[in-house]
């Protein structure tokens, strides 16, 4: 059974994280549309459904079979998982960040450049790289 939760909980991983990374992507071609045009309508209702349907499900998919792995695994005193903790959080902070950055689309209250959106797409990467390098690697 550990291993159907650890296969299930690697694709809601995958899944929470292609929209980690495409959504800020979102963000920087919807910046250069204009507010209230067809194309930024069309750019929020791709954001939403992005957050909404695919986005808040994984992540707490990924989260709950995490917590049951951890505690299954008896991983708690391990080094590199708190590490990786405290990476998750970080990583939960920036999809809170992700879905106000939306509504702000969404009110036409967005003030930030595409340059910012383009260096934002850079976090959830390096997140995700030091992640998978902590539980493959398992350094300490």
């Amino acid at each position: 059974m550990y291993l159907w939760i650890k296969a299930l909980h690697v694709i809601a991983v995958i899944s929470w994280m292609a929209g980690m990374l495409y959504l800020p992507r979102l963000f920087v071609y919807h910046c250069a549309a204009e507010p209230g045009s067809t194309q930024a309508k069309t750019f929020e209702v791709m954001e939403h459904r992005l957050l909404t349907y695919i986005m808040g499900p994984a992540m707490g998919v990924s989260l709950i079979l995490g917590f049951v792995l951890m505690l299954q695994g008896q991983l708690l005193s391990a080094g590199w998982l708190h590490a990786k903790l405290v990476l998750v959080v970080a990583m939960i902070g920036m999809h809170a960040f992700l879905g106000r950055w939306a509504a702000d689309f969404r009110m036409n209250r967005n003030t930030r450049s595409q340059k910012f959106y383009r260096i934002i797409n850079e976090v959830p990467t390096i997140l995700m790289i030091v992640i998978v390098i902590l539980v493959v690697v398992k350094p300490f």
